[in-house]
């Protein structure tokens, strides 16, 4: 969604980082607590019974004392044969009110409940003792608060600092270690950003690590090659179709010039016949440059089905050649295609055949297991070696077919080849006996599926 406020990566795992760390803290903050409220449970509810025992010995031995001083919190009341509270722990228990009202069963010399009453601002643990009198059984209560789930205030304090302080340092440190990490990526970003058109040949920084980082900024070098590839050709290919539309351009302004200084002595429709044939010519580099834009921009017709021997014959059989052509078809090489743009490969490379043959140009629709093959082969002088990815380039000619063709373009090869190339294929000049052998290959299609 356009205008959506997004976070940076490090604020991102910073929070991230922080987070895992505050879940960890409060697993580990739960852990201690439940293991410091048992402890303290089991510590309390021990000097309890302690404190019972001791005063049940104490009963044993005689009456009860008149004044009960336990250690710690622990409370107790002794109640006699009449459950009347005759003693207890001075100033913490109400007088003459019972801790508890249960009695422990006469199998069992003790008891322990849960009681919330009569001090109802908390709940205390009591334990009950049963101790042997001759006029009576006598009780004997001792209570402990409920050890609170935090424990104690301070323990609570002290963990809830400690967990702050170790989230704090969780975040620096995630924070830390996110910018150290990011810290090239933004280096490669600063310099992609000071590298413009007029400074292309620039390169980022590759750092000394074996990383993801490393990988990052070779492909980004890799890009930047390719780019500078692409500019480079886009310059060429300007410079050059610059230079070939302003010939002609010239030589009708030449041409009309000549013809307006001298009207008398000229020859007007001689000259009318001149002009015509230089703007066919820049009608025809034009033609071929739309084409051109058009196959950079890929723009796709419906792909059909279409059996590349019935299109080979088709083309020969309505087209008038000055050399003899010599089809080689094996039925049944289907591909899936444009149609149209096939015929203009076709054309482009029997034009360039013609124009170079000394008499006969051999045309061979064949398959190679996926692949469907066109040759076009001709029996004239040939391609040398260093020069067959040249004709290949835009605008670029060789001397022997300029010689031949003046008014060629040199558009027609890079045509087929980018019309090969967006067909899936390739189209080369491969070696042969005699002459120039332009070989065409791409996926082959059986019945509208790929084949194999």
């Amino acid at each position: 969604m356009y205008g959506r406020r997004t976070w940076s990566i490090r604020v991102r795992m910073t929070v991230i980082a922080g987070t895992v760390t505050a879940i960890i803290c409060a697993i580990v903050t739960t852990l201690v607590l439940v293991e410091a409220r048992g402890s303290a449970t089991d510590s309390s509810r021990g000097q309890a019974t302690a404190a019972a025992l001791r005063l049940s010995y104490s009963l044993r031995r005689g009456s009860a004392p008149a004044r009960l001083d336990p250690e710690g919190a622990v409370l107790v009341q002794v109640l006699d044969e009449t459950r009347t509270v005759i003693a207890g722990t001075p100033g913490r228990v109400p007088v003459g009110r019972p801790l508890a009202d249960f009695v422990p069963s006469q199998t069992r010399v003790y008891s322990t409940r849960r009681v919330c009453a009569p001090l109802r601002h908390r709940c205390l643990w009591v334990v009950g003792f049963r101790v042997f009198k001759p006029g009576g059984d006598w009780l004997i209560y001792a209570a402990v608060p409920i050890v609170p789930w935090y424990v104690s205030p301070g323990l609570l304090m002290f963990l809830a600092s400690v967990s702050l302080l170790v989230i704090l340092l969780g975040c620096l440190r995630a924070w830390a270690t996110v910018d150290h990490t990011l810290a090239p990526v933004d280096a490669i970003r600063t310099e992609l950003a000071e590298i413009t058109a007029q400074q292309s040949g620039r390169r980022v920084t590759v750092p000394e690590s074996r990383d993801e980082i490393r990988r990052l900024a070779e492909a980004a070098n890799a890009t930047l090659d390719r780019l500078d590839s692409a500019l480079e050709r886009q310059r060429s290919f300007t410079s050059d179709a610059s230079h070939d539309l302003r010939s002609p351009i010239a030589a009708a302004r030449a041409q009309i010039e000549e013809a307006l200084l001298y009207p008398d002595d000229v020859d007007w429709p001689q000259t009318a016949r001149g002009v015509l044939q230089t703007l066919e010519r820049l009608q025809a580099i034009v033609t071929d440059l739309l084409q051109l834009a058009r196959l950079d921009a890929a723009a796709w017709q419906e792909d059909e089905t279409i059996d590349l021997g019935a299109l080979v014959t088709i083309e020969l059989a309505r087209s008038d050649r000055t050399k003899r052509i010599v089809p080689h078809i094996q039925d049944g090489v289907t591909v899936r295609g444009d149609r149209l743009r096939l015929v203009r490969l076709l054309t482009n490379l029997l034009d360039n055949a013609e124009r170079h043959a000394e008499s006969r140009v051999d045309v061979v629709v064949s398959r190679e297991d996926d692949t469907a093959v066109l040759e076009v082969v001709d029996d004239g002088a040939g391609v040398a070696e260093q020069n067959r990815d040249l004709v290949f380039q835009r605008f670029a000619r060789l001397e022997d077919s300029k010689a031949r063709d003046p008014a060629g373009t040199g558009l027609g090869l890079p045509i087929a080849r980018e019309i090969a190339r967006l067909h899936g294929g390739t189209l080369t000049i491969e070696d042969s006996e005699r002459g120039a052998r332009f070989v065409l290959r791409i996926p082959r299609f059986n019945d509208g599926r790929p084949a194999g």
